[in-house]
């Protein structure tokens, strides 16, 4: 999906003159719809929302020619903590999103398509409004586009900050103007979906590969990556590294040369403690974990985490997890949508365990508590917010438990004033980051 940013780069004129559109053109001139899914099905194209399933897998589920309308829904409602990719294509490349759209929509005989965009962004959504409007003006977009008989309509759709908005159904049931509840399955959204009728739900960055995917075609795509894991994604990275940022990684690079390498390494000459590789949902991985690691999906998942929406926060030494666990579980429970009991109470409890423990009112019994409440709440939620809050919570247990338990016997962390002691100094502005978790 390599992609150059300019200063004008979200404009149609530029994304012209690298050739954007011929693509859409050659296809709707030249191909049929069961042509493009078949190729990207060939590509091995993973979803980069969270869960890599094969996008052609789910477009091959739709039905053609069964005459009855398709929806096709891109998530753009990005809210995990630590994952801001999808915010970079949507200001930088926003056509390359509506040309994957248009490409997508014509394989699937889709009429009408959807953006649905977290509402605190504001210049992303700028700008893929704009991409859309100068698509209609230049002719992308609309009826008969380019004079081939097929139609599509854009909306672009502003949520309402909610967290639980970014899993397919609860946005789905968001965009028919109802609360933001997520729906039981089966049947699958594939099924009955928007209005009860076929729909695909994909991420920004997974539809914005869909362009070059057609052009170069399915080979070209798999001849980077690894066999499970072909192509490239974008990693977003942030915490104690010296270089935060979105970047472009060919699956299979390695993990930690990766954050040593390209990203600048821990801030301040620091060690590396952990990092959270996927977003707050997955598991920390330790310096240890990381270093045989490649950054591909069957890598970290074997090492019992995964890339989920390539959101990775480097934690350096000197950290609490503590503090840490308890801003995760803080958010979890401002966020559960309250559909569910266990994740309504059992975020409450979560979260009123950690902040007793970091009052200094901590008991022995609370450790074996959190991780009682985590496993309840795994698989018995409608969504997986409830295990995705039980997944950071054990995974931060099970690597730092003696932190928990000396705050637990001493009333603090064991970190207070040990930084001062050693002589390091946090480079400003993360110095508060660091010592608060």
């Amino acid at each position: 999906m390599t992609f150059d940013v300019t200063p004008t780069s979200h404009r149609l004129d530029d994304y012209g003159a690298r050739g954007g559109y011929s693509t859409l053109e050659k296809v709707l001139r030249t191909m049929r719809p069961e042509e493009v899914t078949k190729e990207v099905a060939a590509s091995n194209l993973l979803g980069h929302g969270g869960a890599a399933f094969p996008a052609g897998r789910k477009w091959g589920v739709i039905r053609l020619n069964d005459g009855i309308p398709h929806y096709l829904c891109v998530n753009a409602d990005e809210g995990e903590p630590g994952t801001f990719k999808d915010r970079w294509i949507l200001e930088n490349a926003p056509h390359l999103l509506v040309e994957g759209m248009a490409i997508t929509a014509y394989a699937l005989q889709v009429r009408h398509a959807f953006v649905y965009i977290r509402g605190e962004f504001d210049l992303p959504w700028r700008r893929i409004t704009a991409a859309v409007d100068e698509a209609y003006a230049a002719g992308w977009l609309g009826e008969n586009i380019a004079g081939s008989g097929f139609s599509l309509d854009i909306v672009v759709y502003r949520g309402a900050g909610s967290y639980v908005c970014g899993e397919a159904s609860g946005l789905l049931s968001s965009l028919e103007g109802k609360k933001g509840y997520p729906r039981n399955r089966p049947p699958r959204l594939t099924v009955r979906g928007l209005y009860q009728r076929p729909t695909v739900v994909n991420n920004v960055e997974t539809i914005s590969n869909v362009t070059g995917i057609v052009r170069d075609g399915a080979a070209a795509y798999k001849a980077i990556g690894t066999a499970k894991s072909p192509g490239t994604t974008l990693i977003s990275i942030s915490g104690h590294v010296a270089r935060p940022g979105v970047y472009e990684v060919e699956y299979g690079t390695s993990f930690p040369r990766f954050i040593r390498e390209e990203a600048g390494g821990v801030i301040g000459g620091l060690p590396l403690k952990c990092v959270i590789p996927g977003g707050i949902s997955t598991k920390v991985l330790t310096a240890a974990d990381i270093e045989p690691l490649t950054l591909a999906h069957e890598s970290v998942t074997a090492a019992g985490s995964g890339l989920g929406s390539g959101g990775m926060v480097v934690i350096a030494e000197g950290t609490c997890m503590v503090r840490l666990l308890q801003v995760l579980v803080r958010f979890y429970h401002h966020e559960s949508c309250g559909q569910c009991t266990p994740c309504r109470e059992g975020m409450g409890w979560l979260h009123r365990i950690v902040d007793r423990i970091v009052e200094g009112r901590g008991e022995p019994d609370d450790i074996d508590r959190l991780i009682a409440i985590s496993n309840a709440n795994d698989g018995t939620t409608i969504c997986g917010m409830g295990d995705a809050a039980g997944y950071a919570t054990v995974g931060i247990l099970a690597k730092y438990r003696h932190e928990f338990e000396h705050w637990i016997r001493h009333g603090r962390s064991m970190f207070d004033g040990r930084l001062e002691a050693r002589g390091h100094e946090w480079p400003t502005p993360h110095r508060e980051a660091a010592l608060h978790g």
